[in-house]
């Protein structure tokens, strides 16, 4: 029922009278926030192949890994402008890493993403493993389009 609804979105914090809206963090102090994401990104054979001696994946595009960095700071760096009611954050380190040992057939990527301010910054260590997960997958996609990016989710957060 509508009320049911109603009653089950007012404990959300990014919902008001049944309507979004951005939580106020006026009143907040700041703090040391740090947060990691991880997800996996499943590679066909043919990809797994194109790792050269220095763990960097060789692609028609250029280096995989290399860029997906770039792509992954910049996407959490983007967050506040991709996912409506967060706030914009200033980030003061964000960091990129692989773990190409090919557990499963899968790249693990992780983000750690660190900011002083009043409100979280998970959203951007998300962000940041999602980008380059996604720019690893469209570097990739000419050696192969069986490509699969899974079980993005958030590994630590402290405030």
């Amino acid at each position: 029922s509508h009320t049911m609804i109603r009653r089950c979105l007012s404990s959300f914090t990014h919902v008001a009278d049944g309507m979004p809206r951005m939580v106020d963090v006026g009143a907040k102090q700041a703090t040391d926030r740090r947060a990691t994401a991880r997800c996996l990104v499943r590679l066909p054979e043919a990809v797994w192949r194109a790792i050269d001696e220095h763990r960097e994946i060789a692609s028609p595009k250029g280096p995989v890994l290399a860029t997906a960095v770039v792509a992954g700071v910049a996407g959490a760096k983007k967050t506040s402008d991709l996912i409506p009611f967060c706030h914009p954050l200033p980030l003061e380190n964000c960091s990129i890493t692989f773990d190409t040992r090919r557990t499963d057939g899968c790249l693990a990527i992780e983000c750690q993403a660190r900011t002083h301010a009043k409100t979280g910054i998970e959203m951007e260590a998300l962000t940041g493993a999602a980008t380059a997960a996604l720019c690893v997958y469209d570097m990739c996609k000419a050696l192969s389009s069986d490509i699969l990016i899974t079980d993005l989710h958030l590994v630590h957060k402290s405030k």
